[in-house]
């Protein structure tokens, strides 16, 4: 058996992956709230009751009801109207800054990874250059100087992701290049440009698709935290961060308008989470059963 087929035949078959996944509970439980999420995002203007820019004085900080069945906001707009448009935004946010990130941090990565020498030095010294940042200080600096807004938030924690998936992407090449596969497509006259695209990348395709769905958790975390500071999503806008930021000042009289994004918040990552431990755990030829 050649050393390629060997790489693929040590990747669980679709049918057992599917097997494997589905009595991993918990994985179906993260993939369950993953999809309610993603429907809700999809189809927001069919299933929210109201609009969730549509206000009413004469409905101010109204509790559940059956008119309104989270309650309203203090300027009296329906709390799970906007909690299902701030489904997506926050994935809209998510998805696209992860992808930045996988495909730029990825892009980088193979590139340090197989040239090596002056290339792989610059490169991954830059990374650790981003990564010696705090997390959250790295992306309001970035945010700062492109200011607030959807798309710089996007770009922001993209940039914020780039380095660690290099990071991954590096090393996973490192290790693979030097195999029999790879002398082969160059015994061949495969091009470096072939090789890397269509012998190594491939490879190492299931370990970034790992990564990017527990980066999605990290994600929805960060563009809470820069919404709720001011720095991302802006008002009238509806986010599950800026819902909690206006209803922190009603915290003691209508604690449900900041708890109940606040518990989206939560169960989007833990769903995420529960996703990403799944796949992790199904992906990973070390731990495929025999």
């Amino acid at each position: 058996m050649t050393a390629p087929a060997a790489a693929v035949n040590a990747r669980p078959s679709g049918a057992k992956a599917l097997r494997r996944f589905l009595r991993n509970r918990l994985g179906v439980v993260g993939l369950v709230i993953v999809v309610a999420f993603s429907v809700m995002a999809a189809f927001a203007p069919v299933l929210a009751p109201y609009d969730p820019a549509q206000q009413s004085l004469l409905e101010r900080r109204k509790g559940p009801s059956a008119e309104h069945l989270l309650g309203t906001d203090e300027f009296g707009r329906d709390i799970l109207s906007r909690v299902i448009y701030g489904a997506r935004v926050s994935l809209v946010v998510a998805v696209a800054s992860v992808g930045i990130g996988l495909v730029l941090g990825t892009a980088l990565g193979a590139l340090a990874g197989y040239v090596g020498g002056a290339v792989d030095t610059v490169v991954m010294r830059t990374m650790d250059l981003l990564l010696a940042f705090p997390y959250l200080l790295l992306a309001i600096v970035i945010v700062a100087v492109l200011g607030p807004g959807l798309a710089n938030t996007i770009i922001a924690i993209g940039i914020w992701a780039v380095p660690n998936f290099a990071r991954v992407a590096r090393s996973a090449i490192v290790q693979m290049k030097e195999r029999d596969f790879v002398a082969a497509a160059r015994a061949l006259g495969a091009k470096d440009g072939r090789i890397v695209g269509r012998h190594l990348v491939p490879n190492i395709v299931s370990t970034l698709v790992v990564y990017a769905s527990l980066y999605l958790a990290y994600a929805i975390l960060m563009e809470a935290a820069l919404s709720f500071l001011g720095l991302g999503v802006q008002p009238p806008t509806a986010s599950w961060a800026v819902m909690i930021a206006s209803g922190r000042n009603y915290i003691t009289s209508a604690p449900h308008i900041a708890t109940i994004p606040g518990l989206a918040i939560a169960l989007a990552v833990l769903g995420f989470n529960l996703l990403g431990d799944a796949l992790r755990d199904v992906l990973d030829p070390r731990a495929q059963q025999a």
